[in-house]
């Protein structure tokens, strides 16, 4: 183990008192810089997860730990040492970390054969949290879009907050995302009752397309002063160029500041908020995996959850309460 090696875990880990586990500790410390050649701020952060459950293994056993003391460890002590984590409020994504680089630690045993124990095997990883989409209200996105009409202070272009509603209409009325949309191309326009959309992985899909979408994109092009060519952008900046997502992203900041709306609602909001409208209007789950391009349904039931939250939201703003 070089110099400088034995220097960041004497700094990270402290002193260890079994020697026979400060070697062990080196050798995989090296193998992770040298073999793996993981980047410092990884090295760091492995070093302080097992650093932490060394520390705990302190407190539990009531003595610092020794290398056979490892491959005596039963499953209760790992889920003891999960548990105290929670108990911490350490957040489920930072346990399944540092599950993951002790796990490591100890494969790494067993292959040089200096420990094994295969209860850690029986250990599982905390779930995480999925991530709830945000939604805009109804009421809400019908004011997102009746301001965005209305052109902005800064520029005397109406054809600009033509464009802005047409973008945004698309957005929410198909579930589009923000690449998807800024990268159709004039003779994508929708004329019909559909759409074929380029999403993810090159793969194609076919979106239906609601009346009032088709007219807020036609308003656009019938004042837009740039000459759209068949095979050149739908939507286009003030030069002429393919609309760049930082403007959309920037009249919907706009936006938020003017109707109060959340910081969540961001130009994918409109997106969330398709799905999750769609859903609480009785739409097929299975129906809305194609329409948005999802390739795993449970991608898409994550919405399942937006719409619980809401009636439970509902519920609790309307219901009585005992002595209200």
């Amino acid at each position: 183990m070089a110099g400088s090696a034995a220097l960041k875990i004497d700094e990270a880990l402290g002193v260890i008192a079994d020697a026979a586990l400060r070697r062990a500790v080196g050798q995989w410390y090296d193998q992770l810089s040298a073999e793996r050649r993981a980047s410092p701020h990884t090295l760091t952060a492995y070093v302080h997860d097992l650093a932490a459950f060394l520390d705990f293994l302190s407190f539990h056993q009531g003595g610092p730990p020794a290398l056979a003391d490892l491959t005596a460890l039963k499953s209760g002590d790992f889920r003891a040492w999960l548990a105290h984590r929670t108990q911490a409020g350490l957040a489920r994504s930072s346990t399944a970390r540092a599950l993951s680089v002790v796990r490591g630690f100890f494969r790494f045993l067993d292959r040089e054969a200096l420990a094994h124990n295969a209860a850690i095997g029986a250990v599982r990883s905390p779930r995480r949290t999925r991530a709830v989409p945000k939604a805009l209200a109804v009421g809400e996105m019908s004011e997102l879009l009746e301001s965005a009409a209305a052109p902005e202070r800064d520029t005397s272009q109406p054809w600009v907050a033509a464009r802005d509603v047409a973008v945004l209409t698309l957005l929410y009325g198909c579930g589009l995302r923000i690449s998807e949309a800024l990268g159709l191309n004039r003779r994508d326009l929708p004329t019909g009752g559909s759409l074929i959309v380029d999403g993810k992985g090159g793969k194609q899909r076919l979106v239906p397309v609601l009346p009032i979408v088709v007219d807020a994109i036609a308003d656009y092009v019938a004042i837009c002063p740039h000459r759209l060519a068949p095979a050149g952008p739908l939507f286009v900046g003030v030069r002429g160029g393919r609309l760049n997502p930082r403007m959309v992203q920037g009249r919907m900041q706009s936006l938020r500041a003017q109707l109060g709306l959340p910081k969540e609602a961001t130009p994918h909001a409109l997106r969330h908020s398709f799905a999750t409208h769609l859903l609480g209007a009785g739409g097929d789950l299975r129906t809305i995996q194609e329409l948005l391009g999802h390739v795993s349904l449970s991608t898409t039931q994550r919405y399942t959850d937006v719409d619980a939250a809401r009636l439970l939201d509902v519920y609790d703003r309307a219901h009585p309460r005992a002595g209200g």
